[in-house]
């Protein structure tokens, strides 16, 4: 299913998560199965976190770019439309390319 997911981006033109283990380089095209690193001062919620849409209105864009990605085996979260409505936690993803 395609989705979107915010990446930061970093000077080199590579693509790394928000918040959850940061040194992480995301390589597109290439499935990437879910892993989970607990870290201090945020909820243990597994999964890559990806958005219906290209929007996530409560996150900064510096230095962040949506992407889109085809996620496998997801679970749907409803959140409120100042977070950007319909979430998905997916267990495995692959990003296409930037929007």
């Amino acid at each position: 299913m395609i989705a979107y997911k915010l990446f930061r981006k970093r000077k080199d033109g590579t693509y790394g998560p928000l918040f959850i283990n940061r040194k992480l380089r995301i390589k597109p095209n290439l499935w990437l199965q879910a892993e989970s690193h607990p870290t201090k001062g945020f909820a243990i919620r597994p999964g890559w976190h990806c958005c219906a849409k290209p929007e996530a209105p409560h996150l900064s864009k510096k230095n962040r770019v949506w992407c889109v990605v085809d996620i496998f085996d997801y679970t749907p979260h409803q959140r409120p439309e100042s977070q950007g409505g319909l979430w998905f936690t997916a267990n495995c993803m692959k990003v296409l390319g930037e929007l």
